[in-house]
């Protein structure tokens, strides 16, 4: 079977990687490899993946990327994976649940597409109740129309397809075109915009799937606020704030 890796960047995730690596345990396709790449971080994040490695029902690897930022510790990661044999790469992240399901659907997608896949993300059921869940979703749908919408996503500026939403911590790959575009941004942060135009500018083969679900953390809501999350989603920065809700 093709190769796939699982990547999953973390930084001071101590209280959630392992209901992450539990989520990844309970996938209906475990033909993976998971490589987890501890940012630098100061807790017990990257000893809690060494320990789950050892009852694990998939190769799992350990990698510290020193280089402080999501982009670092995502294009590290996905190098690495590429270096050592992988063809298919899938994201999440180290707050992040996935449904077992999503190794599946990412590899289908994957194969059908031959390009990049973007999968549905929903909100923790234990972040937040009903009402949090729901204002969640609404700001999701909220940026995904103006990324639609935003002038700079426009066609004419090079790109191949219209703009689709795409979620960091749910996403999958072909290493040939994750090489061919360039790689994920490694500065600055957010940089899921930046290369999902990258791979627009190169490629029509952009699909997403309603079946590859992630259950995203909503701590952001906490952090920043109904309008500091509402500007983030909409791209209009962190508002003052760092972009690491931790």
């Amino acid at each position: 079977m093709t190769a796939l890796w699982v990547i999953v960047p973390a930084y001071r995730e101590e209280a959630r990687i392992g209901g992450t690596l539990q989520a990844l345990a309970a996938q209906q396709d475990t033909d993976f490899t998971l490589l987890v790449v501890d940012n630098g971080s100061d807790d017990r994040t990257a000893g809690i993946a060494r320990e789950f490695a050892a009852g694990a029902p998939f190769p799992v690897e350990v990698l510290v990327e020193p280089e402080k930022g999501v982009g670092c510790a995502v294009d590290t990661g996905f190098r690495h994976a590429i270096a050592h044999g992988a063809a298919l790469l899938a994201r999440t992240d180290a707050d992040c649940l996935p449904e077992p399901g999503w190794t599946a659907a990412a590899r289908a997608g994957l194969l059908a597409s031959g390009g990049l896949v973007c999968g549905h993300i929903t909100a923790r059921a234990d972040e937040h109740g009903p009402l949090g869940r729901r204002l969640f979703r609404g700001l999701v749908v909220t940026g995904a129309f103006f990324g639609r919408i935003r002038p700079a996503h426009r066609r004419r500026h090079g790109y191949l397809t219209p703009y689709r939403m795409h979620a960091g911590n749910n996403m999958a790959i072909t290493a040939g075109l994750y090489e061919a575009v360039g790689g994920m941004p490694r500065r600055p942060s957010p940089t899921d915009r930046t290369f999902v135009n990258r791979v627009r500018r190169r490629t029509t083969a952009i699909v997403q799937r309603r079946d590859m679900v992630v259950q995203n953390s909503t701590r952001r809501i906490r952090a920043y606020g109904v309008v500091g999350t509402a500007r983030w989603y909409l791209d209009r920065g962190a508002g003052g704030r760092g972009v690491d809700p931790r």
